[in-house]
């Protein structure tokens, strides 16, 4: 009897050390790969790999020029003075430091939303010492300098400008208070001074929760092809001018913007990103959560409310179609069934990060990733609608690359931004490719 319980008393022990083993191993989460080798997974080729990159950035400025000349409008006032907008069209409106620098642009012409994309490329492309190591992380201090630097500029160049004329005075002064907000929350980041840079950052317009990253986190995401974790941390880092989540929001747009630039993109993996990828834990937020998953959540939502309208529902004499192209009746009105829903969820100001993440996400999955409805969304809703198409255009142009987009617009902001604005988008994606390309090969 005491031999047949020393046995079954051995066979107890052995299971539990070989089951405690067994959970040690199953529950044991992944380890990082030491080294750089796991922040270079395989490129695209340069040929492919610059198609996405001017995609990208030629995406993003075809969706700010169209918005340009009804930004911040109602829907009715786009409804009255434009009809559907689905073309680029001249702009109408007065210069203004976050905008249009000159009067009355001609179609294709743009604002800040690709200033923002042309610096922060700029300044990846230019800094010898803009990286921590060979890793690709980013210097945000070299990044707040960088600002600083082309803020004084302009400021001297205000300072130089001669002549009796008000017109130099006043396009100079444009470009100096394009950066001024910015240039008081850098200065302090700069200096180190972090009470400093914690009361200027409460005060960047307002105190507003802005889409301010969101200006130039697709050109972040764009500078780690096929690596949505390390895009959405090196993005957050240099994000210095967003409060609270509109910083998660903004990493999630870099990160995006990443994962579009694989060979073969998926939609699915794209979107949830928003879902996948927290590297800074938000979802482990107190009482909260995470705020961006919340409007993933609901613009799916919006999109299957709005896709249950079926024909005996339709009142076309409340719609607004399309001029330039064949339209689906049942399509139009579910797109305006969405904005309703939208409108529930709109915040204080247009330029909210919130808003421009949800109508985006929504426009993107309503659209099924198509390239000119998803920017005819955006744009015809209104608000926001040239920061927002940015974001979206630059998410699809890398999705879809230039050679993909509308050849018409394409070459419309392409000649306008080069001749009119002295943005040439070509060369900038070249130079982009190059640095890309060549900082793999270093890391």
């Amino acid at each position: 009897m005491r031999f047949i319980t020393y046995f079954f008393l051995g066979l107890f022990l052995i299971s539990c050390s070989n089951a405690s083993e067994t959970d040690e191993k199953t529950s044991k989460k992944p380890e990082k790969i030491s080294g750089n080798t796991h922040l270079n997974p395989p490129l695209l080729k340069k040929e492919a790999l610059y198609d996405k990159i001017l995609g990208m950035l030629v995406g993003s400025a075809i969706g700010d020029a169209m918005g340009a000349p009804t930004e911040m409008w109602s829907r009715e006032n786009i409804k009255i003075n434009y009809g559907f907008v689905d073309q680029l069209d001249t702009m109408v409106r007065a210069p203004s430091a976050e905008g249009t620098w000159e009067y009355n642009l001609p179609a294709g012409g743009t604002t800040d939303d690709t200033r923002w994309k042309k610096l922060i490329m700029e300044f990846l492309i230019e800094s010898e010492n803009g990286f921590l190591d060979n890793s690709r992380a980013l210097d945000d201090q070299q990044f707040a300098e960088f600002i600083l630097s082309k803020y004084q500029k302009d400021i001297q160049s205000l300072k130089n400008t001669d002549g009796f004329s008000p017109e130099p005075f006043e396009v100079n002064a444009r470009k100096m208070a394009w950066l001024q907000e910015w240039a008081m929350v850098a200065k302090p980041f700069a200096e180190k001074d972090l009470n400093g840079y914690a009361f200027a950052l409460n005060k960047f317009y307002g105190g507003e929760m802005t889409c301010a990253g969101m200006l130039y986190a697709p050109a972040l995401g764009a500078f780690y092809p096929s690596q949505p974790e390390l895009a959405y941390s090196e993005t957050y880092k240099l994000c210095l001018f967003d409060i609270g989540y509109a910083r998660d929001i903004s990493a999630l747009t870099g990160a995006m913007v990443a994962e579009a630039l694989r060979e073969n993109p998926s939609k699915p993996a794209i979107l949830n990103v928003v879902r996948d990828i927290d590297p800074q834990h938000y979802f482990k937020s107190r009482l909260v959560g995470r705020s961006a998953f919340r409007n993933y959540q609901i613009a799916k939502s919006i999109v299957y409310e709005a896709n249950q309208l079926d024909k005996s529902q339709v009142d076309i004499s409340r719609l607004i179609f399309p001029k330039n192209k064949p339209f689906d009746t049942l399509h139009v009105a579910r797109m305006q069934k969405a904005f309703e829903l939208l409108d529930g969820n709109n915040q204080d100001m247009p330029f909210h990060a919130a808003e421009i993440f949800l109508v985006n996400l929504t426009a993107i999955m309503f659209c099924d990733f198509d390239f000119e409805s998803s920017l005819a969304f955006v744009i015809n809703y209104g608000r926001d609608n040239d920061t927002t198409a940015a974001v979206t255009g630059a998410i699809l142009g890398a999705f879809h690359g230039a050679n993909n987009l509308p050849p018409k617009m394409v070459d419309q902001v392409l000649t306008v931004n080069k001749e009119q604005l002295g943005i040439d988008l070509e060369q900038l994606a070249n130079d982009f490719t190059e640095k890309i390309l060549t900082q793999q090969e270093s890391s």
